[in-house]
């Protein structure tokens, strides 16, 4: 089998090349310099150059504020270019899987979702992704859709988000005796390391087309994950919790967003707790 990693050098793009090639499967990661999901042509080459057998598209446009004064180009990576690729991987019979996010829910079930609650996105990130999601399933009925929550890993975290949630605690721990973190969000924040096992346990199941949850199992608040970053890390960091009621500005978050792994668990592929994915990630940092 050989897969095609889209966004390879990304936080999950870097973790499924490196657990692929720890399982001896052959794959073949690509960067937006070598490969821009929004051009076509582009994708064409690469599919010509490769032949793969599986798809696993990692592209992204993440950043949540941004999407909001960008949504074409939003739009664009998000759905527009998910549903090319969904197109061009059944004309190839070729597996495609493509990863969304908990933002496609308005966060008011107040348990975690499932992968048949009913979505309701409350800003322009969440729909151009659930928009990836519809796109994805009604171009190529066999893609395999993977939402996530607050993913974190690499050396150097998100390139677009100059890092992730981890490196930043980390960083303000070395300068400041305390910080203020949300309090009133819940999720479960994800270790990209245990999503890419996830996502290739999942994968040699050989699943039918369709929605999965993968993210860390249980959930917290952003403070309590901070407070966990610093525990393990062995910080001297007080994180004080602040409750900003899920808002940016105008720009809406959901307040209690938690994924529950239910399709996924029922083929036996499960994840560790969120709290063995920061104590695993701050292992990776202090042994890289």
């Amino acid at each position: 089998m050989k897969i095609l990693v889209t966004g390879g050098s990304g936080q999950l793009g870097q973790e499924l090349m490196r657990r692929a090639s720890e399982l001896g499967i052959d794959a073949i990661g690509t960067t937006r310099g070598e490969l821009d999901v929004t051009q076509p042509e582009q994708v064409d080459d690469v599919f010509e150059r490769v032949h793969p057998d599986v798809l696993i598209n990692t592209s992204a446009y993440h950043v949540v504020l941004d999407c909001e004064t960008h949504a074409d180009a939003a739009f664009l990576t998000n759905t527009v270019a998910v549903a090319q690729m969904a197109l061009k991987c059944k004309e190839r019979d070729v597996q495609f899987i493509t990863y969304t996010t908990d933002y496609v829910f308005d966060g008011t079930k107040g348990t975690p979702y499932v992968e048949t609650d009913v979505t309701h996105p409350l800003q322009m990130y969440g729909l151009s992704k659930l928009a990836g999601e519809i796109a994805a399933r009604n171009m190529n009925k066999s893609s395999i859709v993977i939402r996530t929550c607050g993913v974190y890993g690499g050396k150097t975290g998100s390139s677009s988000k100059k890092g992730n949630f981890v490196l930043y605690i980390l960083g303000e721990a070395e300068t400041k005796s305390a910080i203020e973190v949300s309090s009133e969000q819940i999720v479960n924040p994800t270790f990209a390391g245990h999503l890419a096992d996830a996502t290739l346990a999942l994968l040699h199941k050989q699943p039918t087309g369709g929605v999965y949850h993968l993210a860390n199992s249980g959930y917290c608040s952003w403070a309590e994950f901070a407070q966990e970053i610093v525990k393990f890390a062995g910080k001297k960091l007080e994180v004080i919790p602040v409750d900003r009621g899920g808002t940016n500005g105008t720009m809406k978050r959901p307040l209690f967003s938690a994924l529950e792994n239910t399709k996924a668990k029922a083929l036996g592929v499960t994840l560790p707790t969120w709290k063995e994915g920061v104590q695993a990630y701050i292992e990776y940092l202090q042994h890289k």
